[in-house]
């Protein structure tokens, strides 16, 4: 199992556990983890799975795909450390990655 702390805007941590091959939204949505709304399911054909990746973990989830930075484009308060939740895949690389989610989805 990969954990993952989701930050929300508010402060509060949730850890939680995931299995490799699945991503960071489905990992969130099965945990109940609020501000991840996740409405097209994970198909990046939305924006509402939204985070920002904590510095320290940039390298190692990589760049968004070009399909991805244009869907980023619908979401609120983009930063150079956004990517959608749903574009994120669990390895073990990634054991510990810390993710803060926006104020308000896109």
């Amino acid at each position: 199992m990969v954990a993952i702390t989701f930050i929300e805007y508010n402060g509060t941590a949730h850890q939680v556990e995931g299995p490799e091959g699945a991503t960071a939204m489905e990992t969130a949505v099965r945990n109940g983890v609020p501000g991840i709304v996740a409405e097209c399911g994970g198909a990046c054909a939305c924006a509402t799975c939204h985070v920002y990746v904590d510095e320290a973990w940039a390298d190692k989830v990589g760049e968004p795909s070009e399909m991805e930075e244009g869907m980023l484009d619908f979401a609120t308060d983009v930063r150079p450390s956004s990517r959608l939740s749903c574009q994120i895949k669990l390895t073990a690389a990634l054991d510990g990655l810390v993710l803060n989610i926006p104020e308000t989805q896109g």
